[in-house]
């Protein structure tokens, strides 16, 4: 029997010929990632197992994004931590102010991310690195201490779901629609420690910033991991960012899957997820003309140049409505220059809209962008949990960067193709 993309990757690190689902194996690790919150948390543990020196320094990623620039006595105590571990451990890699973004388009941006890679990091949208064809997953900050320490993390590995898009989608339908869509129709745990393997043709109709939001949203579906196959947009997107060698990994013909879903990206439309869960997931057609304080543009999810440049394609010569705040978070600091000399960010601007600094900000309901009792915000972000961005008597609506930008200027929920 052949193995799946994730097999593959697996049985590579483990330095076996094959595995199987269900099967526990010690796998060497290339990247372990962490940030401002999750690092603090493991540096205890590290230092209990008696770590001085992590196992490779360019191998440890620390991205203070979370709580930065620190919004309080707390993060900035938080983030001070992480500073000094990282450099009391002589990291390579540590981006603070200035260098910082959001994590997960930070390190594919930087080139630290190649196809067949195996990748932990102790956030869970970790996941995101699967849109370049590598494996990766989050992990505790207990195993990530472990890590550090020994390079190497263990794993069940995972039964495979087959994702096989067909078709292209429309105008103003992306990523995101996408993967609500799977969430809708799977729930949120009809993936649960599972890989989700995307393959078809009509993968080659998403672009890569559809393709990070789709596996960085895999978690939501329970997923241990998403992955896309490596083509030539894969590989455009790598060699542009990094000259450093890899090893492409492509599914047998025999693979087993678990099971196999047939996905036609031309029947998909705009969609929403409602609260108070990621597959809550309805047409934006069918409910539109929900009440509205705040729109957020931005995360992990959906803070790269293509999720800006759609939203400014909306916004260009329209206002926010009023009383209705806009706020809109370049995922890096190369993304906001892009941002900037395309014109974005004066266009939000002019339209009555605010730009941020990278962060995560309101996604976890950190800072910029907290909600009072009673608000309601839609958002590029990744999850709408109870209390989720701020009061747990508000609530969080997710969709597309289309979606996004037609509601702050309708004042309400709206569709994009009414526009």
């Amino acid at each position: 029997m052949g193995m799946t993309i994730t097999e593959k990757i697996l049985a590579a690190h483990t330095g076996v010929e094959s595995v199987k689902p269900g099967e526990l194996v010690q796998a060497r690790i290339d990247l372990a990632l962490a940030n401002d919150i999750t690092l603090p948390l493991a540096i205890g543990p590290f230092r209990e197992a008696a770590g001085k020196r992590v196992f490779d320094p360019e191998k440890v990623v620390v991205v203070l994004d979370h709580f930065n620039p620190a919004k309080d006595i707390q993060s900035a105590e938080m983030i001070a931590e992480a500073k000094r571990f990282a450099r009391e451990a002589g990291l390579a890699h540590l981006y603070d102010i200035g260098d910082m973004g959001i994590e997960h388009v930070l390190l594919p941006e930087k080139g630290l991310v190649l196809p067949g890679q195996l990748i932990i990091g102790a956030d869970s949208h970790t996941c995101t690195y699967g849109a370049l064809a590598a494996f990766s997953t989050g992990v505790g900050s207990t195993d990530f201490a472990a890590a550090m320490l020994t390079g190497e993390c263990w794993f069940k590995v995972p039964e495979t779901v087959r994702f096989e898009l067909v078709g292209e989608p429309g105008p103003w339908v992306g990523g995101k629609d996408l993967i609500l869509h799977i969430i809708g129709a799977i729930g949120v745990d009809g993936a649960l420690y599972k890989a989700m393997e995307f393959s078809g043709a009509g993968v080659h109709a998403l672009s890569m910033a559809d393709r990070f939001t789709v596996t960085n949203m895999a978690i939501e579906a329970g997923a241990k991991n998403g992955i896309f196959p490596f083509d030539d947009l894969t590989r455009a997107f790598v060699e542009e960012r990094s000259s450093k060698n890899y090893v492409v990994y492509a599914p047998d013909a025999d693979a087993d899957y678990v099971e196999t879903r047939r996905i036609d990206l031309a029947q998909l439309e705009p969609l929403v997820a409602l609260p108070f869960s990621p597959e809550n997931v309805r047409p934006v057609a069918e409910v539109k003309g929900m009440r509205l304080d705040q729109v957020v543009i931005g995360s992990c999810t959906n803070g790269r140049i293509e999720d800006l440049r759609v939203a400014a394609s909306i916004l260009k010569g329209r206002k926010v409505a009023q009383g209705v705040r806009l706020i809109v978070i370049p995922g890096t600091p190369a993304i906001m220059l892009d941002a900037i000399a395309e014109g974005i960010v004066p266009a939000i601007i002019r339209a009555g809209g605010a730009v941020s600094t990278p962060t995560c900000g309101p996604c976890l309901g950190g800072h910029m962008g907290i909600l009072a009792r009673g608000e309601r915000a839609v958002s590029t972000t990744n999850r709408n949990f109870v209390g989720r961005m701020g009061h747990p008597e508000s609530e969080v609506l997710l969709a597309s960067p289309a979606v996004a930008a037609a509601s702050a200027v309708a004042g309400c929920l709206a569709d994009p193709r009414d526009l």
